[in-house]
């Protein structure tokens, strides 16, 4: 059996990057792996924290998508291992969605994110599923 997951609000929404689960990373308080994430973008301090007390993670994606300021030119090679650092940071943090996580077993785990082709599955299936993927390494790993 694989579990999707996609908005905050579907069963394993806990899962979602989305989800009001904060972590400490750098020393800082972020919300959300959403807000942590998009600020690591940038190497523009302001922008960063701009990003960081955006009111929901909606507004910090949005941010993080503006490229109104330039994203540091390491990113594609940086993202995937920020993104696994922040999730495994955000299960670590919070015990009972560590609990959640380990109750799916030997599942596969589907970001069923209809427009993200490299996080998630994407419309039609074919997506890399990154996200996905950090779960269940993150599952294997706590």
């Amino acid at each position: 059996m694989t579990i999707f997951f996609y908005t905050k609000t579907d069963e394993f929404g806990e899962f979602s990057n989305f989800s009001k689960f904060g972590v400490e990373m750098d020393g800082v308080w972020w919300p959300t792996v959403e807000h942590y994430f998009q600020a690591q973008k940038f190497e523009d301090k302001e922008h960063q924290e701009r990003i960081r007390t955006a009111h929901t993670p909606k507004i910090a994606a949005e941010l993080g998508r503006s490229r109104k300021v330039a994203i540091r030119t390491d990113w594609e090679q940086v993202k995937d291992n920020i993104m696994y650092e922040a999730v495994l940071k955000k299960f670590k943090t919070h015990p009972k969605l560590a609990e959640l996580l380990k109750s799916t077993g030997a599942q596969d785990i589907v970001e069923n994110a209809p427009g993200d082709y490299y996080w998630g599955c994407g419309q039609d299936g074919t997506g890399q599923n990154k996200l996905g993927k950090i779960l269940v390494r993150v599952r294997d790993e706590i």
